[in-house]
């Protein structure tokens, strides 16, 4: 995925009431598509204080502003569906579940089902409130989205499915609530009032990706190796999904971000979802917004800056690396650390491009961002068996600007950015001078810290680079390790 990036921005006129309903003007009543959210005060609270990158800053008064002739809410939009899910169980509960779960028939959970069930519980694909039924599956596989019991419809273009074999299924029988048993061996949820229903694979492939084509990762990983079952039911979370890597006071809930934003009085947050280190040119665009929203009326916007922590192909940065780095951009000054908060997305990662973008804007929206950044190529690849991109680039942006179930979320146009040599610094495209600017891909960029080879200055902060060179000798090292263990005696 190239790491060239715009900014694109989609306003619709708000009613005056509290309490609204707006109508993308791309659909009309006769195809009865609505979204429904309104804006209300998020109640105030705490949040983790062991996040380094997570800096207090003083209240400041929020209210509605006027920005392009249009008026925008101040206040954090609500999540779809109008209420946060929360699946976590109370702690005084968590003992009795736990017998309970024990006492019915289990599912093995592999590492993404676990990460799966941490989106769920959490809320981040509110109003989903379990692995999907079948009907859920289909809306989701043919429309990208969910018609809600009173009509409203909310984003949803991933299927958010738990697998299980045949065997699985036999001990299963005819009970209605099933014991999901995690990693170390205990139970973590419960599923209950359970629907079981056949897993056409292919299907759900070919509308995912758009191409059956040998090589995707996700469809490598997980579907290929899953069972001819999917089990769908009501959630409930025995304990918070926790991974002891060391990183897990990033990983904030919907509900700690909200409580955050609103401690803070923020009256925008703009959410930036990567999965790549953060170089000046991200810096660049994520600076430029917020000098954008001051510009606008806004008073103290608040970056999220969102890296996905859930599965990721075998080539891409790992999370603890990437979050090192993402240290040394607050340290070095490059993001201020008193308006960006960083934090774990725990979603894994499907590549699927255009389909995959909207359900990384669906979740924002549950955190309560109301602006989305999105780049060039956003959640592609290069095609597993071609020498070509997977998806055109410029679709991911345009989709989003008409997705059923997204017109609440703010996105705009930018320019693109990219180096310029005469500057020497990630600067904004000028077409009248394309000689002088060098786009960079995030292939490149990794081609570049393994072979130990400096990219241009101003590319990166320093310090930040330094974190992935050091990764990549690591990694050399622990190869030529494993070849000469390999080697005959």
């Amino acid at each position: 995925m190239s790491l060239t990036l715009k900014l694109h921005f989609n306003l619709h006129n708000h009613h005056a009431n509290k309490n609204t309903i707006i109508n993308n003007h791309k659909y009309n009543n006769k195809n009865n598509i609505n979204t429904c959210f309104s804006n209300k005060n998020i109640p105030q609270g705490t949040i983790y204080n062991t996040n380094p990158l997570i800096i207090t800053m003083s209240k400041v008064e929020s209210r509605t502003m006027r920005g392009g002739g249009n008026m925008i809410k101040s206040s954090l939009i609500e999540p779809d569906g109008g209420v946060l899910v929360d699946l976590v169980v109370g702690e005084g509960e968590r003992g009795s579940k736990r017998v309970e779960a024990e006492s019915l028939p289990k599912v093995k959970l592999n590492r993404i089902d676990v990460e799966w069930v941490h989106v769920i519980g959490e809320g981040w694909a509110s109003p989903l409130r379990g692995f999907m039924r079948e009907d859920e599956y289909l809306q989701t596989l043919h429309f990208n989205s969910l018609r809600l019991k009173d009509g409203c419809v909310v984003n949803m273009s991933l299927p958010i499915v738990l697998p299980i074999d045949d065997e699985t299924k036999g001990k299963i029988g005819s009970s209605s609530n099933v014991g999901l048993v995690g990693l170390d061996g205990d139970c973590v949820a419960i599923l209950r009032s359970i629907e079981i229903y056949k897993h056409n694979k292919e299907e759900r492939i070919a509308r995912t990706w758009g191409t059956i084509a040998p090589g995707l990762p996700y469809v490598e990983e997980v579907i290929t190796q899953s069972g001819n079952w999917l089990i769908g039911g009501d959630l409930e979370v025995i304990k918070p999904i926790k991974y002891n890597d060391g990183l897990d006071n990033y990983r904030l809930s919907p509900k700690q971000l909200r409580r955050e934003f609103d401690r803070r009085k923020a009256d925008a947050v703009f959410a930036f979802q990567l999965r790549n280190p953060v170089h000046n040119g991200h810096a660049l665009l994520m600076n430029d917004t917020r000098k954008r929203l001051l510009e606008m009326g806004y008073k103290n916007p608040i970056l999220l800056l969102h890296p996905l922590g859930g599965f990721t192909k075998a080539d891409d940065v790992p999370l603890d690396v990437r979050m090192e780095q993402h240290s040394k951009v607050l340290e070095d000054g490059i993001l201020d650390p008193e308006t960006t908060i960083v934090a774990i997305f725990p979603s894994p990662m499907h590549y699927a491009g255009p389909t995959e973008v909207q359900w990384h804007a669906k979740a924002r929206i549950n955190a309560g961002a109301n602006f989305y950044i999105v780049g060039r190529d956003p959640a592609g690849m290069g095609h597993p068996t071609e020498k070509r991109d997977l998806y055109d680039p410029d679709h991911g942006k345009k989709v989003l600007s008409m997705a059923p179930g997204l017109e609440k979320l703010n996105i705009l146009p930018f320019r693109v950015a990219a180096y310029d040599t005469t500057e020497n610094k990630m600067a904004f495209f000028d077409p009248t001078r394309s000689k002088d600017f060098l786009f960079i891909s995030g292939t490149k960029m990794r081609a570049y810290a393994r072979s130990g080879e400096n990219p241009p200055d101003g590319f990166m902060c320093p310090s930040g680079w330094k974190v992935l060179v050091n990764y990549y000798e690591r990694l050399q090292m622990e190869e030529q390790a494993q070849q000469l263990a390999m080697l005959p005696t």
